[in-house]
């Protein structure tokens, strides 16, 4: 899961683009990247680390331009590093960069076409990079001096016809436009906005309407699944449906965990999606136990707290904010290792005795994965006191790894993976576990738009929507992404940093 976002504006655009991935940062922590574009020259700032880490006043002086792109990473496809930092360029035709949200279930295909029919070098082992050069590829073929909306049309529908998975990409074309795709089921989100000023017109593309709401940004509509816009240099805005047969199945965990609680995500405000799973998951436990003894409601920070808030409200006890957070650790289950999981959550919250203390507690989290934190928080609440703690999870059961860009880990590191919800209780050591019902989410998300007919719901019902998942490739998946390859990972993107910091010293 990443944050993209491009910008044509009528003045400098790099404080924009600067303040938009602040917004976005909670979809990936990994690295941040800015290109800008002025006078035919594409201006670029990447690396890894927060967005406040990467980018000094001395890089923001050198991004010049009225146009640019910008990205921050969450690493799920590839390895972790800089060379992954995205936004991506290529210098032909015309230079072209790009930054992508998702992931391409047939890379690997794609890549071997790249080079032996396209004639293409992939320098990495990132899908955004395979998506930037398919592109590339087929804009070349259109042949022109200049290249014009219809031709980017043209390009993105081909780009349809080669990759398979979920995308929300942004690029730019250097001294020519920014344009931005999504896939043809809208798995990833991508939302547009415009400013008027007194220069003209001013166009934003990003993952989150959050970002455009920050910089003045009116929300015109979501890109629909399969479309394409193109903004050329002038500020002249031209949209056109590239896919033969476009249906809006947005990933369900948007709403779940990933996008902020005030963003609108296909029509659909995340804040009271999330009201509805505590109302409902309340109603579930009411009819499971309604003689509960339940004395607090307390959620686990930060994006399980509305649906906390509304669970307690219908269930009729007391909301108490019982962890305090450390906003300085990262997310917690994208972390390869156990030991480093268990200890990130213990430096991560900090449990108020007060409200534990001889109570009987319901701790709400959005999900439970790997079940690693939710065991260390239950604990936590014990150790703090708590006479019984019982466990909600906003959405249910995560059985299935997810393909389309959340960093999920192989299922049979997932505790619900062959497990009843009594089992899994017993492993997280919980008194007691409610899982919301997956008629529940769906309608919870459904409900603020009615024209979805589907969900990506994947990662609990086991049904990928793009057709093309098969147990070989979750079973490549799943050796990608277990603990051990995770760590070996980690070690080569620490030993690449290192080696560039001692060139860096020894060249000064």
């Amino acid at each position: 899961m990443c944050g993209v976002v491009g910008i044509v504006g009528k003045s400098e655009v790099n404080l924009r683009l600067y303040d938009a991935l602040t917004m976005l940062q909670h979809r990936g922590q990994d690295a941040a990247g800015i290109m800008t574009c002025k006078d035919g020259r594409i201006h670029q700032r990447k690396d890894v680390g927060l967005v406040r880490d990467v980018f000094h006043t001395r890089h923001m002086e050198r991004l010049e331009g009225n146009m640019g792109i910008g990205h921050v990473r969450y690493p799920t496809a590839g390895s972790s590093g800089p060379a992954l930092a995205q936004p991506f360029y290529v210098n032909s035709p015309y230079g072209i960069c790009m930054a992508h949200n998702g992931n391409l279930t047939n890379s690997d295909a794609l890549m071997e076409h790249l080079f032996r029919t396209d004639l293409r070098h992939v320098n990495t082992d990132s899908d955004s990079e395979v998506l930037l050069n398919i592109f590339a590829h087929e804009l070349q073929l259109q042949r022109k001096m200049k290249p014009e909306a219809t031709d980017i049309f043209a390009t993105i529908r081909r780009v349809h016809r080669r990759c398979r998975g979920a995308y929300a990409a942004v690029g730019m074309i250097a001294d020519y436009g920014v344009f931005a795709f999504r896939d043809p089921h809208g798995i990833r989100p991508l939302i547009v906005g415009r400013r008027e000023t007194p220069a003209g017109k001013e166009y934003m593309v990003a993952s989150e309407s959050v970002a455009l709401d920050v910089l003045g940004f009116e929300v015109e509509r979501d890109v629909a699944p399969g479309e394409a816009i193109y903004i050329d240099a002038e500020g002249n805005f031209h949209s056109a449906q590239c896919a033969d047969r476009p249906e809006l199945s947005p990933c369900i965990f948007e709403q779940v965990y990933f996008a902020r609680p005030d963003s609108i995500i296909d029509n659909i405000a995340v804040y009271k999606a999330r009201l509805r799973m505590g109302e409902k998951l309340a109603e579930r436990i009411l009819a499971q136990r309604p003689d509960h003894d339940i004395d607090v409601v307390i959620p686990v920070p930060d994006t399980s707290r509305v649906s906390a808030q509304s669970m307690a409200e219908v269930l009729g006890v007391k909301f108490r904010e019982g962890f305090m957070k450390n906003r300085y650790i990262g997310r917690t289950f994208i972390m390869p290792g156990q030991k480093q999981r268990k200890r990130s959550v213990r430096q991560k919250l900090n449990p108020i005795r007060l409200e534990f203390q001889g109570k009987n507690v319901m701790l709400v989290d959005d999900s439970i994965v790997r079940g690693t934190t939710s065991g260390e928080i239950i604990q936590m609440a014990r150790d703090a006191g708590a006479r019984k703690v019982y466990m909600a999870s906003a959405a249910p059961p995560v059985r299935f790894p997810n393909v389309y860009g959340i960093d999920m880990p192989s299922a049979e590191e997932l505790v619900a993976h062959n497990r009843t919800v009594d089992e899994i209780a017993e492993v997280i050591g919980a008194d007691w576990l409610a899982y919301q019902e997956l008629e529940d989410l769906v309608e919870s998300a459904r409900e603020g738009n009615r024209s979805i007919q589907r969900f990506d719901c994947a990662v609990f019902d086991g049904k990928y929507i793009t057709g093309d998942v098969d147990r070989a490739y979750l079973d490549k998946l799943a050796a990608a992404r277990n603990d051990s390859a995770k760590m070996a990972r980690e070690a080569r993107a620490v030993s690449e940093v290192v080696g560039l910091h001692n060139a860096d010293a020894g060249s000064n």
